[in-house]
């Protein structure tokens, strides 16, 4: 049996992201500015050309620094890792990494610099590390006193679906920086300015957002002309972006998420599961839009995608998500009631980590009630 991505019918929307509208039409942002520019693979325009390339072909235009997230400019380092740039092949201006070491630009790096421009592909999602490096940008530039330009982009699991609990501030850390919902359905300019009217950062930036035409919040990315472009290593496809929300939980524990295999977080196992029996007991959720379907594996080490996977090269046994309806699937709910499952199939054999759960839950509940013995559908009564 072959899962097959649902069809999308009808025309799709012509979108124009705030890059294309910034060069289209509201060039006077940038116009004689020495700029900052944060950005990776995914900051392209409608001819699939890169903002740094757009940027530097003007002649009233310095580029002077690129700060890049999480996996780096390339889309070339896999989650976690350490990005170096030293010399990486093309005429570029500097270069740095804002993970790991240097997580917040720093006075030094923005010497010079009068605008700082954000454009980058988010998923929608909060432990999603985009975010917090847009949330600390706008710090360092609210503390020297620059202006910060967002280039609005979809949310491409929709801007109207909301899932998951608001973080509580207790378990703030890089995978959760500010109190949203886990599927928190802003894009990254909404996002932006709430960061600002809510005072999540102070001293706060002046912050402009150049909005998308073309887009609504009902929309799916895979309803509008924009070229898919993988945000990160392991989120290959809209729908891995769609399971995330929820699967991307499963990192709490001593399981497999799917890295190392082609369908990270769609596929989920270890060797001492029974991929038959936890399907059959999620199956018997009912849950609408999704389907459980047991599934054999073997993560392997893949470069710049999955360095050492759990379970490398180990066979594992688990299920594989089919969502047969995106609009009623629930990413969150899923991962609850597998969590759940799990804890409840194999007790000896799970492991939690605690901390880590609790950061991506946004709170402890979740693993409280785990280890108490509660079941799925009771938590989600009550906690979510």
């Amino acid at each position: 049996v072959t899962n097959k991505p649902q069809e999308i019918s009808g025309a799709k929307a012509t979108v124009l992201t705030g890059l294309d509208i910034l060069l289209e039409k509201k060039y006077y942002f940038i116009q004689g500015k020495s700029i900052a520019l944060v950005t990776n693979q995914t900051g392209i325009d409608k001819a699939g050309i890169p903002n740094y390339q757009r940027f530097m072909a003007m002649d009233d235009v310095d580029l002077k620094i690129i700060f890049t997230p999480e996996h780096g400019l390339f889309d070339e380092s896999a989650d976690g890792e350490k990005v170096v740039y030293d010399s990486i092949g093309i005429k570029l201006p500097t270069v740095v990494s804002l993970y790991r070491n240097i997580r917040k630009p720093t006075l030094d790096m923005l010497a010079g610099v009068n605008t700082i421009v954000y454009d980058i592909q988010d998923i929608g999602t909060r432990f999603y590390t985009y975010i917090s490096t847009l949330g600390l940008v706008m710090e360092a530039a609210g503390e020297l006193n620059i202006p910060v330009l967002v280039l609005d982009r979809p949310n491409p699991i929709r801007g109207d679906i909301i899932e998951g609990p608001i973080l509580n501030m207790e378990f703030r850390s890089f995978v959760g920086y500010y109190p949203i919902s886990i599927r928190y359905g802003k894009t990254i300019g909404e996002l932006a300015d709430l960061m600002i009217t809510n005072n999540w950062i102070s001293p706060a930036p002046v912050l402009d957002v150049i909005s998308m035409e073309g887009w609504h919040e009902k929309l799916w990315f895979d309803e509008t002309d924009l070229v898919w472009v993988n945000p990160s290593p392991n989120i290959p496809d809209l729908e891995t972006a769609i399971i995330y929300p929820g699967m991307c939980l499963i990192e709490g524990t001593n399981i497999s998420e799917g890295r190392g295999t082609p369908h990270p977080f769609k596929w989920i196992g270890a060797p001492w599961i029974d991929g038959w029996d936890l399907s059959q007991a999620l199956n018997k959720f009912d849950l609408p839009g999704v389907e459980f379907v047991p599934k054999s594996f073997i993560p392997v080490n893949i470069s710049g995608i999955a360095e050492n996977p759990r379970f490398e090269n180990q066979k594992c046994s688990g299920l594989e998500i089919w969502v047969t309806d995106r609009d009623s699937f629930k990413s969150v709910d899923t991962g609850i009631l597998t969590l759940f499952s799990l804890y409840a199939m194999y007790p000896d054999k799970i492991e939690l980590r605690e901390k880590h759960l609790n950061m991506l839950w946004g709170n402890n509940t979740l693993f409280k009630e785990l280890v108490k013995g509660s079941t799925g559908p009771y938590f989600l009564q009550h906690y979510n």
